[in-house]
């Protein structure tokens, strides 16, 4: 997508990066994740965090539980997120098919409505790469870069309703 003056520009607001609009990025993430367990461990708060960035390319049902997972991720970190996570795949594999159970996610706020709050202060298109990877300089690096994504995305759909 470009904006009128002709520079790459993605549908959260971010300008293209080195490897193009932040799909790419999401793209490249995502089979890196697939060959590096430890990456993988990530792999909730890359989906949640791009959907929520790019809500048209996700499923309008499932984005107030993804914003509510990155709260939950920000709140009580990795680990905490990773557990529910499971769950909700558990669950999920059992046949149940009312979507999310929320329970674990009652406290947090409910993804407020109006559309997309981009562009936001950190994204996808910023990330990054060295030699093909997204992890060269280790994963607690990577780990932060993905909670500094975390709590871009959650404060600029916070801000909606301020």
């Amino acid at each position: 997508m470009t904006d009128g003056s002709g520079a790459g520009r993605c549908e959260c607001g971010a300008t293209a990066g080195p490897l193009g609009e932040c799909v790419d990025y999401y793209h490249a993430i995502l089979a890196e994740e697939q060959a590096d367990p430890e990456m993988y461990r990530w792999h909730t708060v890359v989906v949640c965090a791009y959907l929520l960035q790019h809500p048209a390319k996700g499923h309008e049902k499932y984005l107030d539980g993804q914003f509510r997972l990155l709260q939950l991720y920000l709140d009580k970190g990795l680990d905490a997120m990773l557990r529910v996570a499971a769950h909700q795949v558990a669950r999920n594999r059992r046949g149940a098919r009312s979507g999310y159970d929320m329970a674990p996610l009652e406290e947090y706020a409910p993804l407020p409505r109006g559309g997309s709050p981009g562009p936001f202060r950190a994204g996808f298109c910023g990330l990054p790469s060295r030699d093909g990877s997204f992890v060269s300089d280790g994963h607690p690096a990577y780990g932060r870069r993905m909670e500094i994504i975390a709590e871009a995305t959650v404060e600029s759909w916070r801000a909606l309703t301020t």
